[in-house]
């Protein structure tokens, strides 16, 4: 269950983005930039060990943070747009390059970020959606004859309200095609998009600690 709607200052929202570049940069190997910033509690006991000692989980999960990272800088204004669903920021190269500092940098509004996460729910829905279709014991209402009756319902309200690109084929369109086309490489690109997404935005627009952040769909 989502936690009350609490909209982040501009400096809790720069530390978090401080914190992920230090964890993406470390994961991939480079020397994270000085200061301290407020690393979570995992992020702490992660950084801990070296990571020579780290699981190939734990580096591939904290290099997937610079998507997170990604939705941070937009939301300070560092980025001026967010790349599609299908699209992910280059992880390393933004922890890399990222500017976090001046005064030009602003939050943007809380509608503004709400909508956005909004829309990142409707993704990771729609890739959590996929998993679902493959479980025989998932049952729709009853108001549902079948999941692509309910994607296409989806689709469609999701575009008129703003959050999702016209629908293609009575889905949500990616790669080029209809989700429900992509081969599992896609499908596994798509779902960590989203995923990190959702989690950031949610982090922005809730009050929640980072590490115990929600992201229901």
């Amino acid at each position: 269950m989502l936690a009350r709607r609490h909209r982040r200052s501009k400096s809790e929202a720069a530390g978090r983005a401080e914190a992920l570049r230090a964890l993406v940069l470390v994961a991939a190997g480079e020397a994270p930039p000085e200061g301290d910033p407020p690393f979570s509690p995992r992020e702490l006991e992660l950084l801990r060990r070296p990571p020579a000692e780290w699981d190939e989980q734990d580096v591939v999960d904290a290099v997937w943070r610079g998507e997170a990272l990604g939705v941070l800088a937009w939301a300070l204004g560092a980025v001026d747009e967010l790349p599609d669903y299908d699209d992910p920021f280059d992880h390393v190269s933004l922890a890399r390059d990222l500017t976090l500092s001046g005064a030009e940098l602003e939050l943007r509004p809380g509608d503004t970020l709400e909508h956005e996460r909004e829309a990142a729910r409707l993704w990771h829905w729609r890739a959590r959606t996929t998993l679902l279709q493959r479980d025989p014991e998932v049952q729709l209402p009853e108001r549902w004859t079948s999941f692509d009756q309910l994607i296409a319902a989806a689709a469609m309200r999701g575009h008129e309200e703003g959050l999702l690109p016209p629908p293609r084929r009575g889905d949500f369109p990616a790669f080029g095609t209809t989700y429900r086309q992509l081969d599992a490489e896609q499908r596994a690109l798509a779902l960590s998009i989203a995923a990190e997404r959702h989690y950031a935005l949610t982090w922005l627009t809730a009050d929640v600690r980072w590490d115990e952040t929600p992201a229901d769909t």
